[in-house]
Parts: C-alpha cells; sequence; structure tokens
C-alpha cells in the first residue's frame, strides 16, 4: 500500500512529507523531535516540527487511528476543548519493505503541560484545587455532549492557563464514544474509571517520589468526583421560570460561584412554558475579573466588585437579542455589547445616587451595593423588582442608615 495521508488543511500533506515516515517512530531522528513534556501512553508518541507547527505523532493501528481522527473531528465540531486532529498517515513501510503502524497527527496544544507533569512538580494548594476544578469542568463538558472518554487520566489531559482561566483538553480519544445522550450508567462507570486511573498514577507518581507530600492520591481522586457530581447538578437541574423573574439567573450564577466556578457563557432561550438558561463553567485565577472588567469596560474595581459587575454585565447582555438603536446587532463582540451596558446601565444607575450620599463610596462600589439590594427585594418579592426600585429604595432606607454608622462621634 502507497503512503497517504488523509489531513483536515491542504497544506499539511505537503509539509508533512518531510518527516521520516520509512522509520518507526522510536527511532526517528532527534532532529526532526522537540523535547516536550509527555504523559505515560500505552502507544509510541512523539512531539516533532512540521514547518512552523510542533505536532504530536502518535503510532498505532490504522483503523483506531481513523476511528481517533473522525471523533477528535466530532469533539472540534461541538466545541469540546481537546487536541487538533490534523492528520492520519497510513500505509507506512520501512526501508526494508516491512509494514509500519499508521500514525495519528494532533496539533501541540501551545503553552500546556499534561496533568502528569504538572504534579511532579510542587503545587500550592490553591493551584491543586484548581486544576482539579479545570478536569471536572472537562468531563462535565463531554458528559453533556454525549462524549464517554472511557480513559481519562492525567496523562491523557493537558492544563492550560490563558488570561487568567484554567482549563483542561482531552488528549487521547482513542477508547471514546460519542452519543446522542448519556445514560447515568454510563456517567457513573466514566467518571469511576476517571477515579481509579487518576489516583492510580498518583500512587505512582508517589511510589517514585514525584509527587508532593501534601496531596493524598485517593483522596484527590475522589474529590474530582465530588466536584463534578456537585457541578454535573447545577448544570443539569431543570431551570424554567416565569417571564419577570430574572433574578433567577442571578440565583443561579451564585450557586456555581458558591461552588468555586465562574460564568463562561450564558445562553437565555425563551420557551412557551417559560425562560430556560444554559451555563458554561470556567475556572479562574486570582484578579481575572479585574482584568477582564477592565479589558472590556474600562472600569477598574476590586476583585470581588469587578466579579460581581461581571456577572450582571453577562446576564444583561445574554437578554440583548433585539436590535438596538447604536446597530449593534445579536451575537455583537463582547466588547461592544459591554460598551453599551456601561452608557446605558452603569452609569445612569451609578448617577441616580445623590453625590452628597455616597460618602467615600467609588462607582463601583455604589453599583455593587445596589445590585445586592436588587437581589435581597427581588428574593423578598419573589420577582425581579427591577434596578430603578432598588435604586430608590436604596436611597429611601439604606443609605440614610449607612451614613449615620459612618459618621464619627464627638465626645
Amino acid at each position: 500500500m502507497a503512503l497517504q495521508i488523509s489531513a483536515t488543511n491542504p497544506e499539511h500533506p505537503a509539509l508533512l512529507l518531510e518527516l521520516p515516515w520509512h522509520l518507526p517512530l522510536q527511532e526517528w531522528p532527534e532532529e526532526y523531535l522537540v523535547p516536550l513534556p509527555r504523559g505515560i501512553s500505552r502507544h509510541v508518541v512523539r512531539y516533532a516540527r512540521a514547518g512552523d507547527e510542533v505536532i504530536a505523532v502518535k503510532e498505532l493501528a490504522r483503523r483506531p487511528a481513523l476511528r481517533e481522527y473522525e471523533l477528535l473531528r466530532d469533539l472540534d465540531r461541538i466545541g469540546i476543548p481537546a487536541v487538533d486532529p490534523l492528520a492520519v498517515v497510513t500505509g507506512r513501510a520501512g526501508a526494508d519493505g516491512e509494514p509500519l503502524e499508521s500514525v495519528l497527527i494532533t496539533r501541540h496544544l501551545g503553552g500546556s503541560m499534561p496533568y502528569r507533569s504538572m504534579f511532579e512538580t510542587t503545587l500550592r494548594p490553591a493551584t491543586m484545587h484548581r486544576l482539579m476544578d479545570a478536569l471536572a469542568v472537562l468531563l462535565v463538558r463531554l458528559h453533556l455532549a454525549g462524549f464517554a472518554w472511557g480513559d481519562c487520566s492525567l496523562s491523557n489531559t493537558l492544563f492550560r492557563r490563558d488570561a487568567g482561566a484554567y482549563a483542561a483538553y482531552l488528549v487521547d480519544a482513542e477508547t471514546g464514544e460519542l452519543h446522542p445522550e448519556l445514560s447515568p450508567g454510563q456517567r457513573a462507570y466514566d467518571l469511576d474509571l476517571a477515579r481509579v486511573n487518576i489516583s492510580g498514577e498518583l500512587l505512582d507518581l508517589e511510589a517514585s517520589g514525584a509527587l508532593h507530600p501534601s496531596v493524598d492520591p485517593i483522596e484527590f481522586g475522589t474529590r474530582i468526583c465530588a466536584r463534578y457530581e456537585g457541578l454535573w447538578r447545577e448544570l443539569t437541574r431543570t431551570s424554567v421560570y416565569p417571564a419577570g423573574k430574572y433574578h433567577y439567573i442571578e440565583r443561579r450564577i451564585r450557586r456555581l460561584n458558591d461552588l468555586g466556578f465562574d460564568v463562561a457563557e450564558m445562553q437565555i432561550e425563551h420557551a412557551s412554558n417559560g425562560d430556560t438558561v444554559t451555563f458554561v463553567p470556567k475556572v479562574v485565577d486570582a484578579g481575572h475579573h479585574q482584568r477582564q472588567l477592565l479589558r472590556l469596560t474600562g472600569l477598574d474595581a476590586e476583585e470581588n466588585q469587578a466579579r460581581r459587575l461581571l456577572n450582571d454585565l453577562e446576564s444583561w447582555m445574554a437578554t440583548q437579542d433585539d436590535h438596538t438603536p447604536d446597530g449593534a446587532l445579536p451575537g455583537a463582540r463582547p466588547e461592544v455589547l459591554a460598551h453599551r451596558w456601561v452608557r446605558e446601565v452603569f452609569r445612569p444607575t451609578v448617577r441616580a445616587v445623590p453625590p452628597g450620599l455616597r460618602g467615600a463610596m467609588d462607582q463601583a462600589e455604589i453599583y455593587h451595593e445596589l445590585l445586592e439590594h436588587r437581589w435581597y427585594l427581588s428574593e423578598r418579592a419573589q420577582h425581579d423588582i427591577g434596578l430603578d426600585t432598588a435604586v430608590e429604595d436604596y436611597i429611601r432606607n439604606i443609605l440614610p442608615k449607612t451614613r449615620e454608622t459612618l459618621r464619627p462621634t464627638t465626645e
């Protein structure tokens, strides 16, 4: 059989032809290879350079190579965090004419490291928890898409930090299966495999002396499952609510925040029996909200203030589905919608509070206080009272008491 390269991009075959396909992967000369950390694998895996790109090359039989290639393409189409499939090379033969195994080629995820490599270093507890949460998010997203991984492990998962966000990426889809929907039994089985694999690799690292003493292998695997279950319940819980009760969205966001997750994306769908809301979670680093709020709106706030304002901005953006006076269309860039939110919501709300009553509070703190007050009144009334009503009540009933509390006493 002649050498065949099936690729997603017509430019890739020409670049890939320069690699020594006549040699078994473990015999490739150093001049072709890129020294990058990798996890353990049942197959031979190497990083190589093809033109300006770094690629991962995995040697395996033809049928599983083609199957994994198609699975990774399917995951890419549905927006799952996974490595990009580039090509499958079949029909390889050595210099003696003996057939060689096919290879699957994926693009190396820049700035990433295998989870296993991360645990070979000294991790701060906060970083370890974020790694755990990012892996739980990946598993939930896979299962929501109907994908049963079948081989989740520290070696098969990449970790990357990007603009303050912590994200886990699937590397190996060889044992995966994509279904329209997973049953509870399929999810439980996949999750239990993940727990066993993860704890097993950590025990292996512990035995070699590479694992930090503060990491308990069994507890870590169990806690990932617990984080998964909490996130799954919150994301899949029925969320149909009467029109006008948009403070329920805030309640859902708060519950995700209490679990330690932030909302990366939110979608509201209007139905005849009410509105449904869908969330995509993420794990973020300290200071991320400050940086994101400043980038989107130009507002400089403390971390907790920024988180609260971003939640409100996200909720407001999800309701903007009509043409607007300034010509913004549905699906407009976040920066455009954020600018509108500052102009049409944030500034008018803050300006409604008389300067003489603000005291030393800055604009971000005033808006944060108003949002908290709106939440409290809406929960008590069991419907969204609206921001204008919250501002009026806050000025009339809260600010005078605050000023009395802050007024210095004289003897």
